[in-house]
């Protein structure tokens, strides 16, 4: 089946699906996404998504292509037409289209992209088994709270993990964890806590985190946000990191140092089962 893209109000085969090449985005980096999972049908914390996508829009002074209610028919629209029921469907905002110059034209028209990635996102080999994250100096700029297009950092921190046969990475500065290169960093302590550092310009605000730790709470765990050091980190009893595409996945090394008994733990385990029982409570739209 052809795949459809979405483009600034349009439905197109994705032969057909173009843009200039003097978007911003491509010239400048000047552009945000953002991701919702789908779990059989399912359209997963979608309203944390699209507020996180206006906030990311508002805090580069982009004005939002079509009202949140809008974008969300248009994704439901955009998954039924792709006939997708597991996977992710992205959204992309550049600033417009002008000729290149540093210094934006003023009032620009968005150009807003959105497209459906079918994929299996729980029962991986990955969430059964757990995986290794490899330990990387956080290259990125200062403004991680926002989640823009400017990824060569992750994409180059995740491809030397990779050669090192790590399955992903943590990214660190002056001796802290501050989160995965695509998701949320999370240790439980030998006395219980579950932890994961505070939200600020350094990391971006997990919309799977936010969830998970919601679910955590309702069951009576307990929750820390603070830094986590390296050194706690790989001494850790777990560890675990979310994100909308690899919902909640077991660490089980980190670095050189092996969590636990090499295992998933029965914490993240249990968090594993109340976020899909949860996923599988949100809206069904296909």
């Amino acid at each position: 089946m052809t795949r459809h893209i979405y483009i600034n109000g349009s439905y197109l085969p994705e032969n057909e699906a173009k843009i200039s090449v003097m978007d911003r985005a491509f010239l400048f980096g000047d552009a945000i996404y953002e991701v919702t999972a789908m779990v059989d049908g399912h359209l997963i914390d979608n309203d944390l998504h699209l507020a996180r996508f206006a906030r990311s829009l508002g805090e580069l002074d982009i004005p939002l292509p079509l009202a949140l209610e809008n974008v969300r028919e248009m994704q439901i629209e955009l998954a039924r037409r792709n006939q997708m029921t597991d996977g992710t469907i992205y959204l992309q905002v550049s600033r417009g289209v002008a000729e290149r110059n540093f210094l934006p034209e003023a009032d620009m028209a968005p150009t807003f992209v959105a497209f459906t990635q079918p994929k299996k996102l729980y029962d991986t080999p990955a969430q059964q088994n757990g995986i290794a994250v490899a330990l990387v100096e956080d290259p990125r700029w200062n403004r991680r709270d926002i989640k823009t297009v400017m990824l060569l950092g992750q994409a180059l921190a995740k491809q030397d993990a990779k050669a090192q046969g790590f399955a992903d990475v943590w990214l660190h500065e002056d001796g802290a964890i501050t989160e995965g290169a695509s998701s949320t960093a999370f240790i439980l302590t030998h006395d219980d806590k579950i932890v994961t550092r505070q939200n600020s310009h350094a990391i971006l605000p997990g919309c799977t985190r936010r969830a998970v730790m919601t679910l955590a709470e309702s069951a009576n765990l307990t929750i820390e946000e603070r830094p986590i050091t390296i050194a706690e980190a790989q001494s850790a009893a777990e560890a675990f990191l979310t994100s909308a595409s690899s919902l909640v996945t077991p660490v089980v090394r980190i670095g050189d140092a092996v969590i636990g008994d090499g295992k998933p733990g029965p914490v993240t385990r249990r968090l594993q089962e109340i976020y899909l029982a949860a996923a599988r409570a949100c809206e069904k739209i296909i």
